[in-house]
């Protein structure tokens, strides 16, 4: 695993882009009009800075498979952050979709536990280079950095055949949101074996 620099960025947009392209939840952020695209590469390069500025964004080693952390606790509220946040709006949700995205949000944050954790925000493999082991590599390194800062995972996921993935981790599926599409929400306790 590699720790991404700001010249990976274009990589990891297009891995994560072409990744989730038909995501749910992407879309329903990103919307289904003729930019659609353009919009999910939007959405990823928002992503990529909160993540650069409060977390991780780490890279497999033959950089064909990356992963967004944000660690919730170390985002502040600052001229920055909200620079992000108004860019979001503008590029990707449209102020026709603000409040259906912000009350998604709202619900997704309720579903979160109080204190530190580990976000699992994106984890992608580039579509020529599926089904290699890139991605349970990739989140078995996650894993370990996690149980290592002592930091329990969470993420959410609208792609059902995702979910047994997950479990073979350890995830367990514990809420599910209901938002026109089915948004599960797992979560995997830090494993005092790795520590």
């Amino acid at each position: 695993m590699i720790e991404a620099t700001r010249k990976d960025k274009n990589r990891i947009i297009e891995i994560l882009t072409f990744a989730f392209r038909s995501n749910a939840s992407v879309s329903f952020i990103a919307g289904n009009g003729s930019d659609r695209l353009m919009r999910i590469c939007d959405l990823m390069d928002y992503a990529f800075e909160v993540c650069l500025r409060y977390g991780k964004v780490v890279l497999a080693e033959d950089r064909n498979a990356c992963a967004l952390v944000l660690f919730p606790d170390k985002k502040v509220l600052s001229f920055r952050s909200l620079w992000l946040d108004l860019w979001l709006v503008f590029k990707v949700v449209g102020f026709s979709g603000l409040f259906r995205v912000l009350r998604r949000e709202k619900l997704i944050k309720m579903r979160h536990p109080a204190g530190d954790f580990f976000y699992l925000w994106f984890i992608g493999v580039h579509p020529d280079h599926q089904c290699l082991g890139l991605g349970s590599g990739l989140l078995t390194e996650l894993l370990a950095l996690a149980d290592g800062m002592n930091r329990s995972v969470y993420l959410e996921t609208s792609t059902v055949v995702n979910i047994p993935w997950y479990e073979r981790f350890g995830f367990a599926v514990f809420d599910e949101l209901d938002l026109g599409y089915k948004l599960s929400f797992l979560k995997r306790a830090v494993n005092m074996k790795n520590l």
